[in-house]
């Protein structure tokens, strides 16, 4: 299993005071999270897509080639690229130039977005959400394949064998498909053979088990090899010396950041229990000590019929700057051998 880290470079004022990190600051600050992720032997760095206020990842791509400048080792993902409002030639041409940066290490994650402002933002209607996205997949995975395309779609203007370069370091960059909890996206994601990265940001990980099941056998009456039909988790996750101070590093923010989008969703207000509860052995947080975090990565692992790759979701600590290096090292040096471990036995 690979363990990692997405960050959505969130930018949380501070409950006590008020103050917002300078965004020059935070970018600084994550650039420093990734190359110590990188130097403790973590897996993968992913790196958000939103266009609001709270975010600074609206250009992911140009986050993540300042990573490749830094590291060496750690492979470098979106989370997710909102591809439905996106034009698929850029959205390759970028991660080709990010792969060539990082020398073979960039991947793609695609999805629909879970928040709407792309879509008017670069004209596009919100009624079209999944046909775009349809559309717009199938010409990035034949970008992906073939250097002279030839494609027609609603879309987009068609091409018409012209050249698409550059191309990636890696014969074939990873395209993941990433999925919230609609069964249709599933469903495709095992026709086409695309690995899995599903977002799980409560409930608990056995509820999303017929939904996996949904997608490894829609890629079996594909006609996909097993091995290729990857599942990835993205879920809420910080480590802490004890699981008191991992989730009293990771509440205020998390509280901030869900009731503000809850008040837009017209969600009720979360409460430090509701909380609690999610970072219990029942619910989907991982977020604790060491031994905590390592025994919900393999009790998720075992309620999802096995995984390939599991992402922890820190950016909601994002003020408690030495908490956030002290996760990561824990995850690198403690959480990821512990569980490696534990699943070579």
């Amino acid at each position: 299993m690979e363990i990692g880290i997405d960050s959505f470079a969130a930018t949380i004022p501070d409950p006590a005071t008020g103050r917002t990190v300078p965004p020059a600051d935070r970018l600084e600050a994550l650039l420093a999270e990734v190359e110590t992720a990188d130097r403790v032997g973590l897996d993968v760095f992913g790196i958000g897509e939103h266009h609001r206020p709270e975010f600074l990842d609206a250009a992911p791509t140009v986050i993540l080639a300042a990573a490749a400048a830094r590291t060496k080792r750690i492979r470098l993902a979106s989370a997710v690229t909102v591809l439905s409002a996106a034009d698929p030639v850029r959205v390759f041409q970028e991660f080709a130039t990010v792969d060539l940066i990082a020398k073979g290490r960039a991947e793609i994650v695609v999805g629909r977005g879970s928040f709407g402002e792309a879509y008017p933002l670069f004209g596009f209607a919100m009624q079209d959400y999944d046909a775009l996205f349809a559309e717009k997949l199938d010409l990035l995975l034949k970008l992906r394949d073939e250097v002279k395309v030839t494609w027609s779609g609603r879309f987009r203007p068609p091409l018409d064998g012209q050249g698409v370069y550059p191309r990636p370091h890696q014969a074939r960059i990873p395209i993941w498909l990433g999925v919230g909890g609609t069964p249709a996206s599933f469903a495709r994601a095992g026709t086409l053979g695309l690995p899995l990265m599903v977002a799980i940001i409560g409930g608990s990980f056995e509820r999303f088990r017929p939904l996996v099941d949904l997608y490894r056998e829609a890629g079996r009456r594909a006609g996909h090899a097993t091995e290729t039909l990857r599942v990835g988790v993205h879920a809420m996750g910080f480590v802490g010396d004890t699981d008191e101070a991992a989730r009293e590093a990771f509440f205020p923010g998390w509280a901030h950041m869900f009731t503000e989008i809850g008040r837009e969703r017209g969600w009720a207000r979360v409460t430090r229990p509701q909380f609690d509860a999610m970072c219990g052995s029942g619910g989907a947080f991982l977020i604790g000590s060491p031994g905590t975090v390592r025994d919900k990565v393999l009790a998720a692992n075992e309620a999802l019929g096995g995984l390939s790759r599991i992402t922890f979701q820190m950016s909601s600590a994002m003020l408690e700057t030495e908490a956030m290096q002290r996760s990561i090292r824990l995850l690198g040096t403690e959480v990821s051998p512990a569980v490696k471990t534990a699943l070579e036995k």
